[in-house]
């Protein structure tokens, strides 16, 4: 089995791509793309003997009927800089491999995540996670982003205070705010990946991972293009509904009543909504 070489992939191998304010992915390298999924699903073939559309409608088909091995034989390893918020949530997918900067060996750098003033605003009403789409006005806006770099300046000054007096670097750092911002290296198989952006790319996930997941998904394009346009199709615009759901489905298609009621009525109209607007 020959090795991958992807003239798309190889274009943007180290290349910085902003995110935020302050913070950037880089790809830093990647095994197989697309033809190494056909591959490793048709291992009693050798290379070209089935065509392009062929290998798409076989990745199509894996992907669909979640026939996931071959998706594992893609690697990907990025370099990422991100506020320590955003990484907190990062390492929930456990499936990914990462070694990061450690504040007891090095000096953190004086980087803190700033949001735009259209990224400030309240709490939602409806979702006990999130921020509500409607930002505070411009004056309200600016006033919190000053409270916010003031606390981040005094922190930072404190840190800097006590890293000159001689207190070990590991126990300075502990004032730092989450606004701070971290560095690592993060490897993880497509299977896994496309798993992580199906979450992350949701409208409900945070502004500051998701920016970073439309990043890493148009990396996902350069390496396996193929695979990439499926799982969009299938995973990322697709809506799966439970039996009982089905059953509602049928009935409304026959024009009947909705058979559901309370919350599972809430949530199957809601899915019926989301997958429209995809």
């Amino acid at each position: 089995m020959a090795h991958c070489i992807i003239p798309a992939a190889e274009e943007i191998l180290d290349k910085e791509y902003p995110v935020l304010d302050k913070g950037f992915v880089r790809l830093v390298d990647y095994f197989g793309g697309d033809q190494r999924i056909v591959q490793s699903a048709r291992v009693s073939y050798g290379e070209g003997t089935k065509t392009v559309s062929q290998d798409g409608a076989l990745i199509d088909y894996l992907l669909r009927h979640q026939h996931t091995s071959p998706f594992e034989q893609v690697v990907m390893t990025f370099h990422l800089k991100m506020p320590i918020f955003v990484a907190r949530q990062w390492v929930r997918h456990r499936m990914g491999r990462m070694n990061e900067v450690s504040g007891r060996y090095s000096i953190m750098k004086d980087e803190f995540y700033v949001p735009a003033e259209d990224k400030v605003s309240p709490q939602s009403t409806d979702n006990k996670q999130g921020r509500s789409n409607e930002a505070f006005d411009k004056e309200t806006a600016d006033k919190i982003i000053n409270q916010l770099e003031e606390g981040q300046k005094a922190a930072y000054e404190n840190y800097s205070q006590l890293i000159d007096a001689g207190l070990a670097r590991e126990v300075a750092r502990i004032n730092l705010p989450l606004s701070l911002y971290t560095e690592f290296y993060w490897e993880m198989d497509l299977h896994n990946l496309f798993h992580f952006l199906k979450l992350r790319l949701d409208s409900h996930a945070q502004y500051e991972i998701r920016v970073y997941a439309e990043v890493i998904l148009e990396m996902c394009r350069k390496v396996a293009p193929m695979a990439t346009e499926s799982f969009i199709n299938h995973m990322n615009h697709g809506v799966n509904f439970s039996g009982e759901e089905m059953e509602a489905l049928r009935a409304l298609l026959d024009g009947k009543e909705n058979p559901l009621e309370g919350k599972k009525k809430d949530r199957f109209e809601e899915k019926i909504r989301s997958g429209v607007q995809l």
